[in-house]
This record gives structure tokens, C-alpha cells and sequence, in this order.
């Protein structure tokens, strides 16, 4: 089974991968909405603008990455009680450098011709995304010995005698646009499992195990209780995933999940009114939003606003204070339904039966197998699954608890 990950080099997963979607931390986090939409993945990657003078070393130009959650949070903090026309205008004065959390670690930029199964262990450490240039060629592996067997991370000049790299290729630093010529994809942990996912045959055994027996289910999420301020979750998100869990305690302590926070699901949302729910909601309405026909919607007093007749563009309009009907279309879940039931904390007892289409959360069970969780992950285009037991929260399973399922029998005897 090592030989599928031995024999395969990154290069191969890049045929077809459009190029890197540049967005600098000097950019407006206007601009940083439309890059993330037209991102392949719900995050995309923040550089460094290379100074008038001087060359900057390749791993300075990486900032780290950015999510819909850090700018929703950075809305909702900032803006909670506005209009939507002050949040707008805050998103177009705004920087990425205010709202991006620094993260070299979660970028590296790697040759085309690194074998797979070296930047499976890089990302099992932290990376999240593999940065790689398209143009030029390779042959042969780039990386003939690596982390696997001496620890530690080689230079590009660390290669084996008979391993053999394009001449362009050298132990210099390169930044990302050495020339004009150059371009550069990204690869995702999603990438990775996509390809993982049409080599089960080789893979066997383990793709047919359940993931409890492989130990890839985590123990280690975050959380809020469906009454508590959406906004919380956003103090509590973790990095990977990006998710925390909206859940209803049982009285013996266990948790039931009702919902989920989390940046895949908001990856095409209106900043705007996001950004009001999650100043504004619990965590409970938050996820569960309403239905788009009307019942159990959620009105809420917003002061001065009302919506224009011609284009429904916000007006303020002094002394006014209409309703403003939040749902949950107008924040990137579709065809959702609540089956007019009032949303409110009397409602969360209901349990999970009363969530529907994209707002559901996403779960599995404890002994599901590893290839129906990665079947699930990305046919959802999903970061995570949450591990249920009956209706008690226990786990999730995410990128990398799969890719550590994946290689953990895989990797080549060092004695």
C-alpha cells in the first residue's frame, strides 16, 4: 500500500487546477468576499506584497489563510447594532491585515515533483494548503528521502543522487512571481482526499474499517449550548475545522447537536445580514434560521431601517422601526425548513427532527467506515462530520483525521 504513496508525486494531483487566486492583506475585505466565492475551496490564501525594493524570501510572502467566519465575526464585533449599509461600507474600508490571524505554518509552497506521500505528513503537521507551481516539468521524484525517514524537512538540494529535477528547479529561494511566467495552484486537503478516494482498491483494508477502529474520530471540538449568543462561537472557533458545535445539554450531561457553525456552510453568504444574525441571534437561531415560505421566521425590531421598494436596497428612514425578517436563504443555507415551528429556546427540545436541508448538521456514526465518512465529506464539500452515538454528540471527524487514518499503516519501515 506505501507504493501508492511513494510512486505518486504532487504534480499529479495539479492537471486541471486553476490558478492561485492571489488576495493580499492590503486588500479590502470586499474584495476578500469575492475571492473567497470564487475560491474552489471556503477559505483561500492571504500573501504579502513584495516591497518596491528588494526580494522577498518565498516563505515571507505567506500570510496565512482566511475564512467567511473571520470576517463575519469581525462585522458582527464591530458593527452589531448598524445598518446594512454600515456594514457594507465597513467591508469596503476595511483590511484583510485587520481580520486575518496570521498562520505561516498553514501554507507551504513545495516542487510539483514532491511525492505524495511527503505532503500528506506536512499537512498531518499543519499544512493546510500546498502551494505549487505549474509551469515547467518534472521527472522522476524531486524528494527522494524525506520527513519519514530522518525527521525533519529537506531543502530542495537535499535530493538523492540519482533523483532527478528540472534544471529551473534549484535550492534558491523563489518568491511567487520570480517572472512573469510563473503560476501557481493551490491543493487542499480536499484535493487530496479526492484523489485518495479513487485508490480504495489499493488501500485496502482500511477504507472498509470503521473509523472508531482506526481512532480517527476526534474527541477534541468546540461547542456552545443553543441559547447562547451566536457570537460565541465565533470566540471559540477553532482552526481546524473551522467549526464549533451548536448543541442541546441532556440532563445527564451528554449533547445533543442541533446544529453547526462553521465556515464551508457561510462560504457564499451575504456578509451583511450574516453578520447581523450573528450579532443579533443565539446559536440555535443562528443555524436553524427559517423557512422560506414564511413560517416560523424569525422577526426581530432593527431601528431606522426599512427596505427600499425598488430595488430592496436598505433606506434609513428617521423614526421607523420596521421589522427585519431574517432567513436562513439570506445567509447561504437553501431549501431549509421549519415546518412552522417557533424558533426560541422552548423549541430547541424538539431535537434534531425539526432541521432540514443545508442547516442540518452533518454526522455520522461511530462505526461508519472510513470510506462512506470520506464519500460524505466531499460530496458535501464539507470540512468535517460530526460522530453521533443515537443523539449524543461523542466526535468529528476531520481532513486530517482521515489523511492520519489513511497513512498511519502506510508509511515505509525506517529500520
Amino acid at each position: 500500500m506505501s507504493m501508492l504513496f511513494i510512486h505518486h508525486v504532487i504534480g499529479d494531483l495539479t492537471v486541471g487546477k486553476p490558478d492561485l487566486m492571489e488576495l493580499y492583506d492590503s486588500d479590502t475585505l470586499e474584495v476578500a468576499a469575492h475571492v473567497i466565492a470564487a475560491s474552489p475551496e471556503a477559505s483561500t490564501v492571504v500573501l504579502r506584497r513584495s516591497p518596491e525594493s528588494g526580494v522577498m524570501a518565498r516563505d515571507d510572502r505567506f500570510v496565512g489563510l482566511i475564512n467567511p467566519l473571520e470576517i463575519l465575526g469581525f462585522l458582527a464585533r464591530n458593527c452589531p447594532d448598524g445598518d446594512h449599509l454600515q456594514r457594507e461600507n465597513l467591508m469596503k474600508v476595511a483590511t484583510v491585515k485587520q481580520v486575518v490571524v496570521p498562520d505561516q505554518g498553514s501554507l507551504k509552497e513545495i516542487d510539483p515533483g514532491t511525492r505524495l506521500i511527503d505532503a500528506l505528513e506536512m499537512m498531518k503537521q499543519g499544512v493546510k494548503r500546498l502551494i505549487v507551481r505549474k509551469s515547467g516539468s518534472w521527472r522522476g521524484f524531486s524528494k527522494r528521502f524525506s520527513v519519514i525517514y530522518n525527521g525533519k524537512w529537506l531543502k530542495n538540494n537535499a535530493t538523492s543522487s540519482n533523483a532527478t529535477t528540472p534544471t529551473s528547479t534549484s535550492s534558491t529561494p523563489r518568491s511567487l512571481a520570480t517572472t512573469s511566467e510563473d503560476k501557481f495552484c493551490s491543493l487542499s486537503r480536499e484535493d487530496i482526499v479526492r484523489f485518495l478516494i479513487g485508490c480504495l482498491g489499493a488501500l485496502a483494508p482500511i477504507p472498509l474499517t470503521s473509523i472508531s477502529s482506526l481512532g480517527a474520530i476526534s474527541t477534541n471540538f468546540a461547542f456552545v449550548e443553543g441559547s447562547s449568543p451566536a457570537l460565541e462561537a465565533v470566540t471559540k472557533m477553532p482552526l481546524d475545522p473551522c467549526a464549533v458545535a451548536v448543541v442541546e445539554m441532556a440532563p445527564d450531561g451528554t449533547q445533543k447537536i442541533i446544529g453547526d457553525i462553521s465556515a464551508y456552510k457561510l462560504w457564499k453568504c451575504d456578509y451583511s445580514s450574516a453578520a447581523w444574525a450573528l450579532a443579533n441571534l443565539s446559536a440555535a437561531q443562528f443555524v436553524i434560521g427559517s423557512d422560506e415560505n414564511g413560517s416560523g421566521e424569525i422577526t426581530v425590531p432593527v431601528p431606522d431601517i426599512t427596505p427600499s421598494v425598488d430595488d430592496g436596497t436598505p433606506s434609513v428612514v428617521p423614526g421607523v422601526s420596521p421589522k427585519k425578517r431574517f432567513s436562513s436563504r439570506s445567509i447561504g443555507f437553501f431549501n431549509n425548513r421549519v415546518d412552522g415551528i417557533n424558533i426560541g429556546a422552548a423549541s430547541l427540545t424538539r431535537g434534531r427532527s425539526m432541521y432540514r436541508g443545508r442547516s442540518a448538521p452533518l454526522t455520522c456514526k461511530h462505526d461508519s467506515s472510513l470510506a462512506a465518512v470520506m464519500a460524505q465529506v466531499l460530496s458535501h464539500r464539507a470540512t468535517h462530520v460530526w460522530v453521533t452515538d443515537g443523539d449524543t454528540l461523542v466526535g468529528i471527524v476531520g481532513y486530517v483525521e482521515i489523511i492520519d487514518a489513511v497513512t498511519k499503516r502506510a508509511a515505509p519501515s525506517t529500520s
